[in-house]
């Protein structure tokens, strides 16, 4: 035995001196970590917008490359435990009443101890009567004119999520009005607002915010109104201003191809 195992040894420093230390097999690299996982929430109470299969395919396309997306309707998944995982919360066109006492308890610690959340459209039409959640989203959905153009005008470029947008940004979507005016609401930054003189029934006496964002002491808070048709996830300018405020949220950095 002791012979061979000399011979074996022998056989390995002659073949490391033919090929070179370079070129010796390395150690396997240790497996890289997971992708950062956002969570994307779609249940609803109250009326179901038909476009949310097409803005959960978008924020999908959007986020995979640096990041796993995880969509659910189960509002069992809030649990202290289970959202830890996730480096950001999105509640897509959620509507009325979705969480219990006990999911709500441990969605607003998530957010609070640096948790992230990101809201679209009917974000705003969700748990109207917590007030921590009327707290973080801003404002609450109070009604809407029919889906017609109107005029966006951006008001803070310096934000990853509006940084890419022109200045006056016309598109059609169905645009909300509030029932209180989140410029008023202290911790909130107006991110874009809407041009009532550019649309009909807009109803929010001339200042109509419709994008901004907060922080929820060591967590993050974005919202934007728009989302409500099948076409918004098309739109190569939407689609970008979801996927940096999600990315913003999460405090994941772009990626090449998005920047």
């Amino acid at each position: 035995m002791r012979t061979l195992l000399t011979a074996a040894t022998t056989i390995g420093l002659a073949l490391a001196a033919i090929l070179g230390a370079g070129d010796i097999a390395p150690q396997a690299a240790p497996q890289s970590q997971s992708k950062p996982r956002i969570l994307v929430f779609t249940k609803t109470a109250t009326f179901r917008h038909p476009s949310i299969p097409d803005g959960v395919k978008c924020v999908t396309e959007l986020l995979t490359p640096t990041a796993e997306v995880v969509h659910t309707e189960d509002s069992a998944q809030f649990t202290t435990e289970n959202l830890k995982q996730f480096r950001a919360v999105v509640f897509l066109s959620t509507t009325g009443d979705v969480l219990n006492e006990s999911q709500q308890t441990a969605f607003a610690n998530y957010i609070e101890t640096g948790g992230g959340f990101a809201g679209i459209h009917a974000a705003s039409d969700t748990e109207h009567e917590w007030p921590w959640f009327a707290k973080m989203i801003g404002s609450h959905f109070a009604g809407h004119p029919d889906i017609q153009l109107a005029t966006v005008v951006v008001e803070d470029k310096s934000h990853p999520s509006t940084a890419m947008l022109p200045e006056r940004w016309p598109r059609t979507d169905e645009w909300y009005r509030f029932k209180r005016n989140p410029r008023t609401v202290d911790g909130i930054h107006i991110l874009a607002a809407l041009d009532e003189s550019t649309f009909a029934g807009g109803g929010m006496n001339g200042d109509h915010p419709c994008a901004w964002w907060r922080n929820m002491k060591a967590g993050r808070s974005w919202y934007t109104a728009g989302g409500h048709t099948k076409e918004s996830f098309c739109e190569p300018l939407f689609r970008e201003h979801l996927n940096q405020g999600i990315r913003w949220a999460a405090r994941l950095e772009s990626s090449p191809q998005e920047k």
